[in-house]
């Protein structure tokens, strides 16, 4: 092969790499800006140059061969510092600019961070915001995601990870509900109530408690009842209609519970292991972030952070 046709060949090595991520011509095409058609025609002259098959075709995606696995291991490093190199001197402009591609869980994303994302566009104008909503945790570079929000106690040690807010559980009921059933005084109590829970792969549903006092202690009860979800604000409606009791993160029921329309239970006992201890905004590690992804993490923390101390 010649060296100049070898160097007309570095975009389409690159498009490679973006077919194997995205698994689909389709896809990988969304995230190029480019027709799925000009995809195929790169990667069609990139196998005919280097004479061997790259991508495995079939009816319903495609995967790369060893061959296109190999060529894309081996240049991925060089592309991805070629691209933060190119990224670091857009970033001398004062302006933030550009796409920035968030995925956050659905009623986190719904409650807490779609109401600010228009503040944040007024004051950065040029940059564009993709989110998706999904409960799926997917993983951040094959998905294609700048920033990943996430309600949790931990994060990958891989990743870089910003702080946006603290987060507490909530246990909690309707005055409604508890004028019927009565109020529970110990986690035991619980038992003989209707909880309403998070759904999990574990068949038999447990509540873990905490004493307040003694943190290091863990006392686990087993639960039951005729409702279970994936989603908090699923069973906020169903606490709100007066069907039993739930345990909540603190963005879904702290203004129910504010408003005189929820009530506080236990609250000697710290629940434990349900939902996350804080709200973080997380990223794989890289020597270099974006500016307009720094600009929207500071957005996020400052806004957060007020609604915290308004809290307090």
């Amino acid at each position: 092969m010649k060296e100049r046709k070898k160097e007309l060949m570095w975009s389409h090595i690159y498009w490679l790499g973006m077919l194997g991520d995205a698994g689909s011509y389709t896809a990988a095409a969304q995230r190029l800006g480019v027709s799925k058609g000009a995809v195929s025609l790169r990667i069609a002259e990139l196998e005919q140059v280097s004479g061997v098959a790259l991508v495995q075709r079939t009816t319903r995606s495609v995967r790369l061969t060893d061959a296109g696995r190999s060529l894309v291991a081996n240049t991925r490093q060089a592309f991805q510092l070629i691209e933060q190199g190119f990224d670091s001197i857009r970033d001398l402009a004062q302006v933030p600019r550009g796409a920035v591609r968030v995925t956050a869980p659905v009623a986190l994303g719904r409650q807490k961070i779609i109401p600010l994302i228009a503040g944040f566009l007024q004051a950065c104008p040029e940059v564009r915001i993709e989110i998706e909503l999904s409960d799926h945790l997917s993983s951040l570079a094959q998905e294609g995601h700048d920033l990943a929000i996430r309600h949790t106690s931990s994060v990958p040690e891989t990743h870089v990870a910003w702080l946006l807010r603290p987060s507490k559980t909530l246990l909690t009921a309707t005055p409604a509900y508890l004028n019927r059933h009565g109020t529970p005084k110990t986690p035991n109590d619980l038992a003989t109530h209707n909880c309403l829970y998070y759904l999990r792969s574990a068949a038999s549903p447990a509540w873990s408690f905490a004493p307040v006092k003694r943190e290091s202690e863990r006392y686990s009860v087993a639960i039951k009842g005729n409702f279970c979800a994936n989603n908090s604000e699923a069973l906020r409606e169903l606490v709100m209609a007066d069907q039993g009791i739930a345990l909540l993160p603190d963005f879904t029921a702290q203004a129910d519970v504010d408003a005189g329309r929820l009530r506080l239970l236990l609250p000697g006992w710290k629940p434990v292991g349900v939902f996350g201890d804080a709200i973080y905004a997380i990223r794989p590690y890289s020597a270099y972030v974006p500016r307009a992804v720094r600009a929207f993490v500071a957005y996020l923390k400052a806004e957060l952070g007020v609604e915290v101390r308004k809290q307090d």
